[in-house]
């Protein structure tokens, strides 16, 4: 009877996969869903798809099936873009059918919908241009904000100064100076860097970038419906979302408390005035719980992508110490050691302009980009994408092209120069994404990470402390995100 029983079982998991391979069969080719390999029944292509490692995966991928294919995360399938024609053509040549944010269940989960990152249509589309609006008037992309991030660097120096040259990890100071910028603007102050709350949301911030691009992270993407009712690490991610979403909420009450309706002081007073000029419409997108989801998003994401690039940065800079010597030569020469660094600056320093978009083109900090989706059914190439479905455009396919940049996988600021040393813009430069979801603060990040590494490196030589050569610059973490290994360095005074 256990041997029938069991052949009973293996025949019905074979039936099951036939079936499957006969849909997915009948569902992909010419004038259907894009090729890729064949999925099996709930678990997809998880057996193909290396989650430690998923941009490489798709990499491998690409190379049977072309510049767009499909590959199913679970049961669900997903419609890759590989390579900087189709990513180009897809979110800019037809960016109002590719803008809408796809399927990403740890984001869907956290923020209902609500906010700014993961939300989508008219709702989405309001609180976006609210929000960029608001950050404009408060000086974002203006003299204003760059004044902001210079005295931030006077509070970061100091706390370097404080190692003494000894052995340090740059996490949570280089997290607390970039949290600091955003949170004048959000929040209307700035935190001192021992302040333990602030310390505390530092944590939650690196906790769930890590948890996220984790083995448990990834699994949750693939299987939300199975992994919502089951214990494991995948739920410590959303208490990580809840205790930030509780800083952004006590900030929130207290706003209100203090209200001037005819003084906004920054980003939650206008809401609070926009949420009131709309009191009386019952479907306005402007509500309490659409203004805490809307500050943690920028409060989030205007901290932990950019104080992640830096870091990554000056690993990058310790691991190639001659580079270093030549930005520091460059800062020299044309900012001198009696003022900081300024935007006006970059023009005339090329090879530290260089350095700073090298660092972000090899890190690739999201290689996949944040989800998308088409909002109907959409003809691409010679394929059909049903409406609904999340589409992959793969930045890191883009940004690690061999014809733009010769020998990708070498960290080389001279991708971004000319031969008679000026600076190179490329349009396959694109770490931020592009078209309509490209990132809303893309000036601030950039502002932020030239004004911080060029100032860190003016005031300070970094020295690793083990040799440059045994530094691991290769991501510890890669799924939608790249997480750099941890390090210590040590900065010596200048």
């Amino acid at each position: 009877m256990a041997i029938l029983g069991a052949a009973t079982v293996v025949l019905l998991v074979c039936i099951a996969c036939l079936l499957s391979f006969a849909s997915w069969r009948a569902r992909s080719g010419k004038g259907k869903m894009p090729p890729g390999p064949a999925p099996f029944p709930i678990l997809g292509n998880m057996l193909q798809v290396k989650t430690k490692n998923l941009a490489k995966t798709l990499q491998k991928l690409s190379q049977e099936y072309g510049s767009v294919f499909t590959v199913h995360l679970g049961s669900n399938p997903v419609v890759v873009l590989y390579g900087h024609d189709v990513v180009k053509e897809a979110l800019v040549d037809r960016a109002d059918e590719f803008a809408a944010r796809g399927h990403m269940p740890i984001g869907d989960r956290a923020n209902n919908g609500l906010g700014i990152v993961f939300s989508n249509n008219k709702e989405w589309l309001q609180v976006r241009r609210f929000s960029l609006s608001v950050l404009r008037n408060f000086g974002m992309g203006k003299r204003g904000i760059e004044e902001r991030i210079q005295e931030e660097t006077e509070y970061l120096l100091e706390e370097i100064n404080k190692t003494k040259g000894t052995p340090f990890d740059p996490i949570f100071m280089l997290g607390c100076a970039v949290a600091n910028v955003i949170c004048v603007t959000v929040f209307g102050k700035r935190y001192d860097y021992k302040d333990k709350k602030f310390l505390a949301l530092m944590h939650n911030m690196n906790n769930i970038f890590e948890m996220t691009n984790s083995h448990w992270g990834q699994l949750y993407q693939m299987f939300p419906k199975i992994l919502n009712y089951l214990p494991g690490p995948h739920n410590k991610i959303f208490a990580e979302f809840d205790g930030l979403k509780a800083f952004v909420s006590e900030e929130v009450k207290m706003h209100q408390a203090s209200l001037d309706p005819s003084s906004p002081r920054d980003f939650i007073d206008c809401f609070l005035n926009k949420m009131q000029e709309e009191k009386e419409h019952p479907n306005s997108v402007f509500h309490m719980e659409n203004l805490i989801t809307s500050g943690f998003d920028l409060f989030f994401a205007g901290t932990e992508t950019t104080s992640t690039t830096v870091r990554y940065g000056l690993l990058l800079l310790l691991k190639y110490p001659e580079i270093q010597e030549k930005v520091q030569e460059e800062i020299d020469r044309v900012v001198g050691r009696a003022r900081k660094p300024c935007v006006a600056d970059r023009i005339q320093m090329p090879y530290t302009d260089a350095v700073v978009h090298e660092i972000q083109r090899f890190i690739t900090l999201l290689p996949m980009s944040l989800p998308h989706t088409v909002i109907r059914d959409t003809c691409f190439r010679e394929y059909v994408i049903p409406k609904g479905t999340t589409i992959f455009p793969i930045l890191s396919s883009v940004l690690y092209d061999s014809k733009e940049f010769p020998n990708p996988n070498e960290f080389n600021p001279g991708h971004f120069l000319s031969e008679n040393g000026t600076f190179k813009k490329s349009e396959f430069f694109i770490p931020f994404s592009a078209g309509k979801r490209i990132c809303l603060g893309e000036g601030l990040a950039r502002m932020e990470i030239f004004l911080l590494l060029s100032t860190i490196l003016q005031n300070f030589t970094l020295k690793p402390v083990v040799n440059p050569e045994e530094l691991n610059v290769t991501p510890v973490l890669s799924g939608t995100g790249n997480v750099p290994p941890p390090f210590q360095l040590c900065a010596l005074p200048r």
